[in-house]
């Protein structure tokens, strides 16, 4: 399978492809005469290097200890109630206004798995009936804006027109409607390159929201939204994660819908349900595999690799595919620490050389017993995708002899390979091959591979790149690692401010954004919406993962208490709640007490 890579830098304008293969050559070239001169080393334990990751935080024992009292087997009636309450507020409601809010509270709560027809219907009725939209109210503007364009729909950003004044700024007077601001923020997160009113968008209201948050509303609704927003805007936020905190906001919301609410929490524990066992079956499987007894220096974070499975496709009929990309990033995570850390450059040369042949003779007698178990552990797991997984040890083979020939990429350079050592590419491929149970016709399965290096699964696997360089850099430079994209700039640029570095990297992944939206939007893109859906959460995944620094290497500050509430912790439900006839409470006050 070839590979094409589509290099984005300097101005993400016109995109040449430029294949991967010979990219690598060129690599490969240009490092020849270093690799000819160097002398093969043999390390001794006391001479490799070491990350010092620390032991795992979630044992087996405790893993096993999960517990919820929430199953489908008690409470399927219950949820099937709600459900239909739901359903029929969707297919019933004809005024856009509150069909908006109601898609976009039902997307937030994570039950749009439970409605994508209804919701798929509404969406083309709000689409197609423009003229029933309030024109000069900014949140709704804004709001409908932003919900076409997640789903694929154009909706050109003139209509922001009409809330800017003749000089082209948007109009001082729109700073008192904090709401209209808020959703406008959020709209803004949307835009493809070269939109420039929603560039403007985004400035105006991000200070606009500063402002607001400097006051006195932490505690308020609206002050813990802005603070949400700020750190991460909605459009970037992992699902699975936007699901548990929206729980918690939409509660304090007057204009809730109880069923809704309820609905919501339920749903929520009994994927929680799911969740679990999948982690109780991978435990076992972790433990059986031998990598932990005999890799001890890679990193032991089942749990935490979950995570990534868990934010791709969270969904309660995905659990073979979950299971199947914890295993894939389990054996990618060992992998990447064996070239990173701990294998010496002539071990990874001809570990790559076995992955090439793909043959469980080429397992050599020198071979040491940790580069076996793993070149065994991936036979097993990856031989409907032998490629992908060559791809990835090549791009990491190709960092590592940067580091031991102490060679300094340029910021292109890195990314045209970290693109693939990152694993995103490698990811959905294998999700998709998952998925062959019906989610995914084979058919069209097929059709897709011949177009798997679209640029949707490029950029996307660029913005978990760049995610991962953010979080990581600092702790990876400092165990001898190789030099990531911040580095690279500023050996290329010649900088010694690391703040700008980093400033330009955020700028990278901001336009990598841009691309994701121009793909979904208006590009010509081919793949399945379920595949569409992955290559967005992945990207959103690794922001969360990695937004307050090595989310899985150090798993023991903030990585440890969301995963304690994204799968241990139930959310709370009212004993007392009772059966509701229908939505037509909270259809009165989405209606009347909407803020504006």
């Amino acid at each position: 399978m070839s590979s094409i890579i589509y290099s984005p830098f300097t101005s993400l304008l016109p995109l040449k492809p430029i294949s991967s293969a010979s990219s690598t050559a060129t690599i490969n070239t240009r490092l020849k005469n270093r690799f000819r001169s160097s002398i093969l080393v043999v390390l001794r334990p006391q001479q490799r290097r070491s990350a010092k990751y620390h032991p795992t935080v979630w044992e087996n024992k405790h893993i096993d200890s999960f517990f919820t009292p929430y199953n489908y087997e008690l409470h399927s009636e219950r949820l099937q109630e709600l459900k239909q309450v739901t359903s029929t507020s969707l297919r019933t409601t004809k005024d856009p206004c509150i069909l908006l809010k109601l898609i976009d509270s039902i997307q937030r709560l994570g039950l749009e798995y439970h409605f994508e027809n209804e919701i798929e219907e509404a969406v083309s009725f709000i689409y197609a009936h423009n003229d029933q939209t309030t024109s000069n109210d900014l949140f709704m503007t804004a709001l409908r804006f932003r919900i076409l364009r997640q789903h694929g729909l154009f909706v050109g950003s003139d209509v922001f027109d009409r809330f800017r004044g003749r000089d082209g700024k948007f109009l001082d007077s729109l700073s008192s409607n904090k709401h209209g601001i808020l959703s406008l923020y959020e709209a803004s997160h949307l835009g493809m390159a070269e939109e420039n009113v929603l560039e403007e968008a985004k400035s105006f209201t991000t200070k606009r929201l500063r402002y607001f948050s400097a006051g006195k509303m932490d505690n308020t609704l609206f002050g813990k939204q802005v603070k949400q927003s700020l750190e991460v805007p909605l459009y970037w936020r992992m699902p699975r994660s936007e699901a548990r905190n929206f729980i918690d906001l939409y509660q304090m919301d007057e204009t809730k819908s109880v069923t809704l609410l309820e609905l919501a929490k339920l749903d929520y524990n009994l994927v929680q349900s799911v969740h679990q066992n999948e982690l109780k079956e991978l435990g076992r499987w972790w433990e059986n595999l031998g990598f932990k007894k005999n890799l001890p220096f890679a990193r032991d974070r089942v749990v935490e690799n979950y995570l990534w499975a868990m934010g791709i496709v969270s969904e309660p009929q995905f659990s073979k595919c979950r299971i199947g990309l914890t295993k894939f990033v389990c054996i990618l995570t060992a992998i990447d620490d064996v070239y990173d850390i701990y294998g010496s450059l002539d071990e990874l040369e001809l570990f790559t050389n076995a992955v090439e042949s793909w043959d469980i003779r080429a397992i050599r007698d020198e071979f040491p017993l940790y580069l076996k178990t793993c070149y065994l552990g991936m036979l097993n797991f990856g031989n409907e995708v032998i490629d992908d997984w060559l791809n990835l040890c090549k791009s990491y083979l190709v960092e590592a002899r940067w580091f031991y020939n102490d060679y300094t990429p340029s910021l292109n350079e890195y990314l045209e390979n970290s693109s693939t050592s990152v694993g995103g590419h490698a990811a959905i491929v294998h999700a998709c091959i998952l998925l062959l149970d019906g989610s995914i016709p084979e058919t069209l399965l097929d059709y897709n591979f011949n177009h798997f290096h679209s640029k949707l699964i490029y950029w996307s696997s660029l913005i978990t790149r760049l995610s991962d360089d953010l979080g990581t850099s600092k702790d990876e430079l400092k165990r001898g690692d190789v030099k990531k994209s911040v580095e690279c700039y500023m050996a290329e640029k010649g900088i010694w401010e690391e703040e700008e570095a980093i400033n330009h990297i955020k700028e990278l992944r901001r336009n990598s954004w841009k691309m994701v939206n121009k793909e979904i939007i208006i590009g010509n893109n081919c793949l399945p919406k379920i595949m569409v859906k992955m290559c967005l959460n992945m990207a959103r995944t690794a922001q969360f993962i990695f937004q307050h620094g090595d989310g899985i290497g150090t798993s023991t500050g903030a990585t440890k208490h969301r995963l304690a509430s994204l799968i241990v912790k139930p959310v709370h439900i009212d004993p007392c709640s009772k059966p509701i006839n229908g939505l037509g409470d909270s259809h009165i006050t989405i209606k009347t007490k909407i803020k504006k």
